[in-house]
């Protein structure tokens, strides 16, 4: 049998509800105001109820949030790195000491809040502590400018776990996981964090260490919230289950699903992977090279180092009373068809590897089939059902300055060339979608930022299956700018600005409004008494005064055409 190591306190945090007591708790719930939960806060809810979290027990209070960001621990002592807090509005129905009701995006029961305490927080310090930047290209940088001001703590009673209808065999508890794991004839259990398909190097790796440590490999990937643009959870997990089912040993090998949503935040987010998979009943955890890490910054470099992660887990080790099992890079020995430790491979032996860039830019986006050596075919045909090539994938163009700048000309001058290769395409043009998706919006900076949010979530939706969108919006504000970014995915997300003088803008200017916003006619109009931030690291910009639309909508056609969204031959 396994010896599971004991969770942080001796047990595991349960906020479920007994059985008999939920109907009257949700006849009671149908009386409070309610707050309704983003995804976010709906998978941290579940892992709190469940114990996964184990031992905060409850979204974080402003001592605990503080305490976190300069220590990594909770208020009481107890070694925690990422803050786990319930953020809201000013419009929250919120007052102190009384009750309220959580509710997901379908408005579904959750769970109920006792009120103890709300405050505010700060962006910047959590920007800066957790995540080591203030870069909007980091995603949770970008989404925490979109979450408001004020936190809320309280003791939760929860009603019902979100419903989860997919893959629900190997949707496990921490409870559920560590009595599975009890049946298996292994003394140590070695957790694995993926958020991607499995290669063969990773199947290599974790089967040797589970060998390493004579144990059972507990294959735990995150199926909430990851990176913008990762491969879906539906393909990745099918992917696990067939390399489970035919190329692990059954008596080394428990799957199950973790509902976590990510932060990428790094060498912290490591740490709280092992406490996580601690609870889960893992005494070993298998840290990666650049481990939860977002990519590279708005200059092209990474975020952390790529040993940061292990580094970091290492030092807690002994606390944690998990081991850590650190992920050597490996290298395929095309002679003697077998994977080996890049520092252990003989000297004048050939090798291959394939990156995570290659997968994507040089077999998955041409449409060309993974070698056998490098990924299974049962992975491999997964991979190309779910992800075709390139120039069949959706992408968003959206061009964002000021009115009169150019925009929906050069958009109009692209539309037609993306017809001509081949693609469909949907423009999504502000003044068009204000008549429509938004009738009714004024141009308050709220109805602004929901406008846009309208036009980033329908453009999500067209890029998703398959579709171009073209957007062209005055869209002033960077941040909900970089919020349609997340909601789309950063690598189908193409920021074109036009940058043109207001002085050009203004002369172009048909309809009079600027002359209407200087005389003080018009209030709140973009370059005039209300601010337009320019984006610091566009895709593409644009210059509409010694270019003319058609050269400008040719340089994004070329720039499409090199990142393989438009074909360059036979289109």
């Amino acid at each position: 049998m396994a010896k599971l190591i004991a969770p942080h306190g001796g047990k595991l945090v349960n906020l479920l509800v007994p059985p008999e007591a939920r109907e009257a708790r949700r006849a009671h719930a149908a009386s409070l105001p309610s707050l309704q939960l983003s995804d976010r806060a709906v998978c941290d809810l579940e892992m709190l109820a469940i114990g996964g979290f184990s031992p905060l027990d409850r979204f974080m209070s402003r001592r605990d949030h503080e305490r976190v960001l300069d220590e990594m621990r909770l208020a009481r002592g107890a070694l925690f790195p990422i803050p786990v807090t319930l953020p809201v509005d000013h419009k929250a129905p919120l007052s102190l000491d009384q009750e309220i009701a959580l509710r997901d995006g379908r408005n579904d029961l959750l769970a109920i809040m006792r009120v103890e305490e709300v405050w505010e927080w700060d962006r910047d310090a959590v920007a800066s502590k957790v995540f080591e930047t203030l870069d909007p290209r980091h995603p949770l940088v970008a989404e925490m400018r979109s979450w408001g001001p004020l936190s809320v703590s309280g003791a939760l009673q929860v009603l019902a776990l979100p419903r989860r209808y997919d893959f629900q065999d190997i949707r496990l508890t921490p409870e559920q996981t560590r009595a599975r794991l009890t049946e298996f004839d292994r003394e140590n259990v070695v957790a694995f964090q993926t958020r991607n398909p499995l290669h063969r190097v990773h199947e290599e790796l974790t089967k040797r260490a589970a060998r390493e440590v004579d144990g059972v490999l507990l294959l735990h990937p995150v199926v909430g919230l990851t990176k913008p643009g990762d491969v879906d959870h539906f393909t990745r997990v099918r992917t696990y289950k067939a390399l489970a089912g035919r190329y692990y040993e059954p008596g080394r090998l428990l799957l199950a699903l973790l509902p976590l949503a990510m932060r990428l935040a790094g060498p912290r987010e490591a740490l709280w992977h092992a406490i996580i998979r601690r609870n889960y009943g893992a005494n070993h955890f298998i840290v990666g090279r650049d481990h939860a890490s977002p990519g590279v910054d708005s200059k092209g470099k990474p975020f952390y180092g790529p040993y940061d992660a292990q580094d970091l887990v290492t030092r807690h080790r002994d606390e944690l009373g998990v081991g850590v099992v650190p992920f050597h890079e490996l290298v395929y020995l095309p002679d003697h068809d077998r994977y080996e430790e890049i520092s252990k491979a003989p000297a004048n032996v050939r090798t291959a590897s394939i990156s995570g860039t290659q997968v994507r830019e040089e077999y998955l986006n041409k449409g060309r089939r993974l070698p056998e050596w490098f990924t299974r075919p049962e992975v491999a045909e997964v991979l190309e059902e779910s992800y075709p090539a390139r120039h069949r994938q959706g992408v968003c163009v959206w061009f964002t300055g000021l009115s009169g700048s150019g925009k929906s000309t050069t958009a109009d001058v692209l539309t037609v060339l993306f017809l001509e290769k081949g693609r469909q395409v949907t423009v999504l043009d502000g003044d068009v979608v204000r008549t429509h998706l938004s009738k009714g919006l004024g141009f308050s900076k709220e109805d602004r930022d929901t406008n846009i949010r309208r036009i980033g979530f329908v453009a999500a939706e067209i890029v998703r299956h398959g579709g171009v969108a073209i957007c062209s919006a005055v869209s002033p504000y960077r941040v909900t700018r970089d919020e349609c970014r997340r909601m789309v995915g950063g690598d189908h997300f193409v920021e074109v600005f036009v940058n043109t003088p207001l002085e050009v803008c203004e002369q172009r200017d048909t309809k009079g409004m600027y002359a209407q916003a200087r005389r003080g006619e018009i209030r709140g109009f973009t370059g005039i008494d209300d601010p337009y931030e320019p984006p610091p690291s566009p895709e593409i910009t644009l210059d509409t005064v010694v270019s003319t639309p058609e050269a400008n909508a040719h340089r994004i056609i070329a720039f499409l055409a090199e990142r393989g969204f438009v074909r360059t031959v036979g289109g």
